[in-house]
C-alpha cells in the first residue's frame, strides 16, 4: 500500500501530520507567484490598467522597469543584431536576479507552462502510467544550442515562433484559442510518452536559466536526511528527480546541499515530506545530522 501511495498520492503522509495547507506550501505560493505574473500583463488589455507592457519576454512595468529574457537577448544577439539599450538593461537585471536567487525558479515559480507540465505529471500519477521513455536530459542543451545556431543562420529569434510560454501568454491574454494546439501538444507529451518530458528534457528555457542560476544563493538542503524513511514521495513529485539523490543519499557528494542546476526550488520536496528532512537555505549552509 506504501508503494502505491508513494506513486498516485505522494504526499498523503504529510497531509495527515501537517495538514493540507502545510504539505502544499509552496505549491500555492508558486501558484500565487504565477497567477500574479500573469495578471501584471492581463490587467492591460482586459481592464485599460497598464501595469506590464509587454509580456515575459520583454516587458516594461508602470513605464519604468525594463525587463529581458535574457535568453531572448541572447538570441538576438545571435541573429546578428543588437537590442536597444532598455533591452540591455532589462536583461541585466533579469541576469542578476537569476544568478543570486536561482535561475530556475523561472520554471517554478513564473513560467505558466509549468502549471501544465504539474497537472500533466499528477494526470500521469493518477492513472499509474509508467510506459514511455523520456529523451535523455541533456536533450535540452542540445535544443538551446540549436535554437541558438538557427538565430545566427536566419537573422531571427527562431525559438519566439514557437515558444510555448509566449504562445500561452498571448492566447490568455487576447484569446487566440487556435495556438493553444502547442499547449495540448506539450501536455499529451508529458502524460502519454514522457513523464516531464518537456520540462525535465526538451525545453531550452530550462536549460538556458539553469546554466544561469548554477552558482546562486538560494538552495534546498536535505539537512535532516538521517530522518528518511525511504518513502519516495520526494522523488515522485519532484520535476527533477535526479537533482535529490546525491544531497540526500550521500551519493558523491557529503553536502545535504542540492546543488544541481537542474533544481528548480519549487519546494515540493519539502511539503511532501513528513519527516521534514527537506529546507530552504543557502549555498554556504553545510549543516547536516549525518
Amino acid at each position: 500500500m506504501s508503494a502505491k501511495r508513494s506513486i498516485s498520492r505522494p504526499g498523503s503522509d504529510a497531509i495527515r501530520d501537517k495538514g493540507w495547507l502545510a504539505a502544499n506550501r509552496y505549491l500555492v505560493l508558486r501558484r500565487i507567484s504565477q497567477l500574479t505574473v500573469l495578471l501584471l500583463f492581463m490587467t492591460g488589455p482586459w481592464f485599460g490598467l497598464w501595469i506590464a507592457k509587454g509580456n515575459l519576454a520583454s516587458s516594461l512595468t508602470l513605464d519604468i522597469l525594463p525587463l529581458t529574457d535574457p535568453y531572448l537577448f541572447v538570441q538576438s544577439l545571435a541573429a546578428g543584431f543588437m537590442p536597444a539599450s532598455s533591452a540591455l538593461i532589462g536583461a541585466a537585471i533579469v541576469i542578476a536576479f537569476y544568478a543570486l536567487f536561482g535561475g530556475r525558479i523561472y520554471c517554478a515559480w513564473v513560467c505558466p507552462v509549468n502549471v501544465v507540465t504539474d497537472v500533466a505529471a499528477w494526470l500521469r500519477r493518477r492513472l499509474g502510467l509508467k510506459s514511455g521513455r523520456a529523451p535523455d536530459g541533456n536533450t535540452r542543451y542540445w535544443v538551446l544550442a540549436g535554437s541558438l545556431l538557427a538565430a545566427a543562420v536566419t537573422g531571427t529569434v527562431v525559438w519566439e515562433w514557437v515558444n510555448p510560454v509566449t504562445i500561452l501568454q498571448r492566447s490568455l491574454i487576447f484569446g487566440l484559442s487556435g495556438s493553444l494546439v502547442v499547449i495540448f501538444a506539450i501536455f499529451s507529451y508529458d502524460v502519454l510518452v514522457a513523464s516531464r518530458g518537456w520540462c525535465g528534457h526538451l525545453c531550452p528555457m530550462g536549460a538556458f536559466y539553469g546554466l544561469l542560476g548554477q552558482k546562486s544563493l538560494i538552495r534546498i538542503t536535505a539537512d535532516q536526511r538521517g530522518r528518511c524513511d525511504d518513502c519516495m514521495d520526494c522523488f515522485a513529485v519532484c520535476p527533477e528527480p535526479q537533482v535529490i539523490r546525491p544531497a540526500l543519499k550521500k551519493a558523491g557528494q557529503e553536502s545535504p546541499l542540492i546543488l544541481d542546476r537542474d533544481c528548480t526550488n519549487c519546494g515540493r520536496c519539502i511539503d511532501v515530506c513528513n519527516k521534514h528532512v527537506f529546507h530552504f537555505t543557502h549555498r554556504f549552509d553545510q549543516r547536516s545530522d549525518s
